[in-house]
């Protein structure tokens, strides 16, 4: 047993079980000097178990396949042009700089071997085996396309910074490109925006595609009006922000409205190429909708690892990949590996950061009890907090307890738990300045277009077969003049 690795581990009786798991920390303390713990992803659920470890005698590994700590929620307003990304996105290491227990390594965790306890992590040209006493695996989720993963290549997420950029680039390189166009159709396309699923995230990205365009961008186009853009809102289900109730998903339902979102309920996705969607009524009438930019918000898939980990230890996952684990958040029969946040399925807990939070330092203080010989495998319990979305300027919704809120109180309850929770006091400062101006002005500070998103936009433009003319250029007085014809682009898959 000098390993650390006693059937004491594998989940006998719960007395029996407790001696033995302390008894396993100490033979792992003799053979390696300070007890090993590794935790796999950077979000809510690993950066929490991180801290909670602070001042415990153990070496803490983080390894994740982003060098940042992702703040996901606030991934719209990166989108949007509000926040930068480095407001919502800052680095791993200066976060972890002050806690000499912990470090970090960059890697996409392909493997994780429970047998001989080590995980196998990746980056170009070079694998790294790192071995672990204690696991916790806080690798998050990603976007769901509900079995057509080919919709990706045209409707993107937004779970990732790299989503968000791409989005941004998207959404303001559309205006540009709709400003040198000249056929009414191809402009009306450039300036349609769709976004399909109607929980929080979809809200709060149509609410502000419908702010950008009503507020910031009129006037300063000559050829195209930012005003007459359409964002339309598709949600299979019979309301947006269903979970919230009926009160308040009405409320939301009627300010999407008032902002100028198109929401059209139990309507269902069923096609989606590079100029448009194509979608089935609830009377099962089918009809398509024209548009270049496409936003998918409608469902979230565990990572892979999930599986990898049901499919060595017995266990199953559920339809999002989520894997069962015990009351305490651990691996059935190897308690020594916890799974939390998004990839685990426990009492139906939703897939939002406060689960991941408590239950990331859950599994790091039932990590520090066993160490301390104090007795272990408490089941974790949830603790809601309430659930809020922004559905516009100085409009939310937001539900605490029986309690529920809408409008402005709602709006500034959004306000003071996303600062709390932003990491550093330089990202919270910056990113109320950016909310001032935003929301008070309606300006907004993140609206660079690169040339490479340009082409990635004009790449997805059809052939303009028949047409005799090309982009226009705007004369002096602001009528938008024409050139000769041009070649139509070589069509090629997004970069």
């Amino acid at each position: 047993m000098a390993d650390g690795r006693g059937p004491g581990w594998r989940g006998e009786g719960c007395a029996e079980t407790h001696q033995r798991l302390v008894s396993a920390g100490a033979a792992v303390n003799e053979g390696h000097k300070t007890h090993r713990v590794v935790v796999v992803g950077s979000g809510f659920g690993g950066l929490f178990a991180v801290r909670e470890l602070r001042r415990a005698p153990v070496e803490v590994t983080m390894i994740s396949r982003t060098a940042y700590h992702l703040f996901q929620p606030l991934l719209y307003q990166v989108a949007t042009g509000i926040l930068s990304e480095g407001s919502v996105a800052p680095a791993t290491r200066e976060v972890l700089r002050g806690q000499r227990n912990a470090r970090v390594l960059t890697g996409d965790v392909t493997r994780i071997d429970l047998v001989d306890r080590t995980v196998t992590s990746v980056m170009p040209g070079k694998e790294t085996i790192t071995p672990y006493d204690s696991l916790i695996v806080a690798a998050g989720a990603g976007q769901s396309y509900f079995g057509h993963d080919e919709f990706a290549e045209h409707a993107p997420g937004v779970k990732t910074i790299d989503d968000a950029l791409a989005l941004r680039g998207c959404l303001f390189g559309s205006f540009e490109l709709a400003e040198v166009e000249t056929d009414p159709a191809v402009i009306e396309r450039w300036q349609t925006f769709v976004v399909v699923g109607g929980g929080p995230t979809g809200v709060e990205i149509a609410g502000q595609i419908a702010e950008l365009t009503r507020r910031t961008l009129p006037g300063e186009f000559r050829n195209v009006d930012p005003a007459r853009s359409r964002v339309i809102l598709f949600e299979a289900g019979p309301k947006v922000l269903a979970g919230f109730g009926g009160r308040l998903s009405d409320k939301a339902a009627r300010e999407l409205r008032r902002v100028g979102v198109e929401v059209r309920v139990n309507t269902k996705i069923v096609g989606v190429d590079g100029t448009g969607v194509d979608v089935v009524a609830a009377d099962g009438t089918r009809s398509r909708v024209d548009a270049m930019s496409k936003v998918w918000a409608a469902g979230v898939a565990a990572s892979p690892l999930g599986a990898q980990l049901a499919g060595q230890c017995g266990t199953q996952v559920d339809h999002a990949g989520r894997i069962k684990v015990e009351p305490d958040c651990s691996l059935p029969g190897h308690p020594e590996v916890f799974v939390v946040g998004d990839m685990m399925s426990l009492k139906n807990l939703p897939g939002v950061a406060q689960v991941a939070m408590q239950s990331g330092r859950h599994a790091a203080a039932e990590i520090l009890r066993r160490l301390q010989g104090e007795q272990s495998r408490r089941p974790f319990h949830y603790r809601d907090k309430g659930s809020m979305a922004t559905v516009a300027r100085f409009r939310a919704v937001a539900g605490v307890g029986r309690l529920r809120f809408a409008g402005f109180p709602a709006w500034l309850m959004w306000l003071v738990v996303h600062l709390i929770y932003l990491v550093g006091f330089r990202n919270r400062l910056t990113s109320l300045l950016d909310w001032a101006v935003a929301f008070g002005t309606g300006g907004r500070s993140e609206r660079t277009v690169t040339r490479s998103a340009i082409r990635r936009l004009q790449a997805e433009a059809p052939p303009r077969l028949g047409s005799d003319h090309g982009s226009a250029q705007p004369s002096p007085s602001g009528t938008p003049g024409r050139l000769g014809s041009s070649a139509p682009p070589t069509r090629r898959p997004p970069q």
